[in-house]
C-alpha cells in the first residue's frame, strides 16, 4: 500500500512542477496561428481590418495568372497577400517561404522576409512578386508563414502561365559553330 502511495505522491508532484515550469515560459510562436490570403484583385484603401480581411477572403485566388504585357521569358505572376495573425507579432519580422511540390516533396524556390513596422499588429498586407525562372508556370506551389522559426501558417496554389515554346531544331551551320572553311 505505502509503495502505491509513493508513486502517486511522486507522480503528482512531477505533474505540479511541470504545469509550474510551463506556466512561467514566455508564449511561443507555435501558439500563434496565422491565415494568408493570395489575390490579384486591387485592394480598395480605406478599409478596416476587419473589412480587409473580408475583402482577402472573398477574393483569394487559388490559381494565380501571370502578367501578359511582357515577353514570356521576362513575365511574373503579381500578387498581394494579407496575413492576418492571431495575436500580435511581437517580433520585427516574419519570413515567407515558398515551395514547389509539383512533384510530391517541398522544393525550396525562393524566401521573403517581412519588415514589421508595429510589433502590436496582427494583419500584414504584402505585395507579391514571382519572377521567373525562379517559378515556372503550370506548377503547384506552397507559400509557408514563419515567425520565429515557427510554422504559423501554409497555403498551396498554383501558378498558372505559358511555357517557353521552343522550336525542336537545331542549327549546326558554320556561322553557328564558329567553324572556319579551309
Amino acid at each position: 500500500m505505502r509503495p502505491k502511495k509513493l508513486v502517486w505522491f511522486f507522480g503528482v508532484g512531477a505533474m505540479l512542477a511541470l504545469w509550474s515550469i510551463t506556466a512561467v515560459l514566455p508564449v511561443s510562436a507555435a501558439s500563434t496561428k496565422a491565415q494568408v490570403f493570395i489575390t490579384q484583385a486591387k485592394i480598395p484603401t480605406g478599409l478596416s481590418e476587419k473589412a480587409l480581411i473580408g475583402f482577402a477572403r472573398t477574393n483569394h485566388q487559388k490559381l494565380l495568372h501571370e502578367t501578359k504585357t511582357d515577353p514570356v521569358k521576362e513575365r511574373k505572376w503579381q500578387a498581394t497577400m494579407v496575413i492576418s495573425f492571431s495575436r500580435p507579432v511581437d517580433d520585427m519580422e516574419f519570413n515567407v517561404l515558398f515551395y514547389d511540390v509539383q512533384d510530391g516533396p517541398r522544393r525550396f524556390v525562393d524566401d521573403m522576409s517581412v519588415m514589421v513596422n508595429k510589433r502590436t499588429e496582427k494583419t500584414f498586407v504584402q505585395r507579391l512578386t514571382l519572377d521567373r525562372p525562379k517559378f515556372k508556370p503550370q506548377r503547384s506551389m506552397e507559400l509557408v508563414v514563419t515567425l520565429k522559426r515557427e510554422e504559423v501558417a501554409r497555403l498551396k496554389f498554383g501558378v498558372l502561365g505559358e511555357e517557353i515554346k521552343r522550336s525542336g531544331t537545331v542549327d549546326f551551320s558554320d556561322a553557328e559553330t564558329g567553324v572556319k572553311k579551309k
